[in-house]
């Protein structure tokens, strides 16, 4: 199997490099799709420690997975993402589509905290404060 994520996928994950490690387990290539700019991907990619076996590149996503799918034979090509449009664009390449919490159910990865990012100071007022 070849399975890609899309960025906001990874993003979506608590821990992405232990996902990549876990997903090498029953994949043949793993890799990171996004319309993004390379440097976006790389930086993500370089602080979480992911090795990838490909991204898209300068490439956009839908042109990535063609792409890749000629490059990488085999039996089933996976995207996960997090949106209708990344549905449609694997369903328009013939990737098979798998959203991320589908996908981390079906694997026991973890979604990151949607609260691990707020300011915990937003919105508190503080009475000791002049």
């Amino acid at each position: 199997m070849t399975l890609a994520f899309e960025l906001a996928a990874l993003e979506a994950l608590s821990d992405p490099n232990a996902v990549f490690n876990d997903a090498r387990q029953w994949t043949k290539y793993v890799g990171v799709v996004s319309e993004k700019p390379t440097y976006v991907v790389t930086n993500f990619t370089r602080k979480r420690r992911i090795r990838q076996d490909f991204f898209s590149g300068p490439r956009g996503v839908e042109e990535s997975l063609e792409n890749v799918e000629r490059q990488f034979d085999t039996d089933r090509h996976v995207f996960v993402g997090t949106t209708d449009e990344d549905a449609a664009v694997a369903e328009k390449t013939g990737w098979e589509f798998l959203a991320v919490e589908d996908a981390a159910e079906a694997a026991g990865w973890e979604l990151a905290d949607e609260t691990a990012d707020e300011d915990p100071f937003e919105g508190e007022r503080r009475d000791d404060w002049p």
